[in-house]
């Protein structure tokens, strides 16, 4: 695949998440997909690396029954034959305290043929903490 398709396929994904459609990312990872935010803290439920579909189900959901996202926008998207980065403006409310967060998440996946081997995305995590602590 090239980098156009691999772009088509990252902005498929996030077109997903916006309908809250887990299914339709799943099919665009592979079995063995190794998907983390890059953090060394272990302050949000979705920290920490998740393998396989059965990872990245639990990274949806555990982001998903924490936080209420207000705002989701792609701002560039750079890739190559095997690897896309992009940049996200995100604002978000955590559901248990209603406190949000305001940020630009930055992501890069990695491809093996047309499907996603490997995900990390980082976040500014002081900033998440805060809004999920009560």
């Amino acid at each position: 695949m090239g980098s156009e398709d691999n772009i088509k396929t990252i902005q498929a994904i996030y077109e997903a998440f916006g309908r809250g459609d887990v299914g339709a990312i799943l099919e665009s990872v592979t079995d063995d997909v190794d998907w983390a935010s890059d953090t060394s803290s272990t302050g949000a439920p979705w920290y920490g690396v998740k393998h396989g579909k059965d990872g990245v189900t639990s990274f949806f959901q555990a982001y998903g029954s924490s936080m209420e996202v207000d705002e989701f926008t792609p701002v560039t998207f750079a890739a190559n034959e095997d690897a896309v980065f992009t940049i996200v403006r995100c604002r978000a409310r955590s559901r248990a305290t209603k406190k949000s967060v305001d940020m630009n998440l930055h992501h890069y996946f990695r491809f093996r043929g047309d499907k996603i081997f490997y995900y990390r995305g980082t976040e500014d995590s002081a900033q998440t903490e805060a809004a999920l602590r009560p």
